[in-house]
């Protein structure tokens, strides 16, 4: 059985980065002197995919010209599609559902999310349950700290930016061809598209319980190019464990 083809979603404005990168889009903001999204695709690569759509909006020419400028290992096939500037996630994924190899699974992914993620048991989980779709769910560490407090305003403890309780979806989704009856050209696949899923009972959630972490923000940004200097991302070394 060949490897499921990746499609990326890398077609959003990033409008809370566009204050520290205004001249490039998200997925062309760097860690570690490369583009976020080569490391999203290295991920991939890492663990015997090599087919991948990327759905390009917003400054999608500069994708295209900086995917073409990589060197990438012979057998990695990488297309750029022009999904609009404008289109809601599930639109983009509406628009490259034809261009997909009929009757296969597929991955989807976002171009900002990086994780030491077992792609492998992923893909397997996702083959048990036969169903639509897989979505990965993490719980990412909050923001803040966090106070636990007693009666009378007493501080019983406090826990510096713990992990949240609530599981939220970490992107790295697995579907079947099905999961595209569910978009349409305006839908937004996190909001209506996963919830009719859900009511479907064709979704199921894989539990990623390692590193996570989304570059939504400059300061999210300058965390994981903190983690890449120092020798110590969590993604890279298990993509080196791996082997590319």
């Amino acid at each position: 059985m060949a490897p499921p083809e990746v499609v990326i979603l890398c077609g959003g404005r990033g409008t809370r980065l566009q204050e520290h990168s205004p001249a490039i889009p998200k997925p062309l903001v760097e860690v570690g002197g490369e583009p976020i999204l080569w490391h999203v695709i290295r991920i991939y690569t890492a663990h015997g995919l090599r087919r991948f759509t990327l759905c390009t909006g917003y400054k999608g020419e500069l994708i295209e010209r900086a995917v073409r400028a990589q060197p990438w290992p012979d057998d990695v096939e990488i297309r750029c599609v022009d999904t609009g500037v404008d289109t809601p996630t599930g639109g983009r994924i509406a628009r490259i559902g034809v261009l997909l190899p009929r009757g296969e699974t597929f991955c989807l992914t976002y171009a900002d999310g990086l994780a030491d993620i077992d792609l492998g048991r992923l893909l397997r989980f996702h083959r048990e349950h036969r169903r639509a779709a897989t979505m990965t769910v993490v719980r990412p560490r909050l923001q803040f700290g966090v106070v636990d407090l007693g009666e009378n305003g007493s501080v019983r403890r406090f826990r510096e930016k713990p992990r949240s309780e609530h599981w939220v979806n970490g992107g790295f989704f697995c579907l079947e061809p099905g999961a595209l009856d569910y978009v349409g050209p305006e839908t937004v696949f996190e909001d209506s598209a996963l919830d009719a899923l859900a009511g479907a009972d064709e979704l199921r959630a894989f539990r990623h319980e390692g590193f996570w972490d989304c570059m939504d923000t400059y300061k999210d940004a300058v965390l994981l190019n903190d983690l890449w200097a120092r020798g110590d991302a969590p993604w890279r070394l298990a993509s080196d464990q791996t082997g590319t």
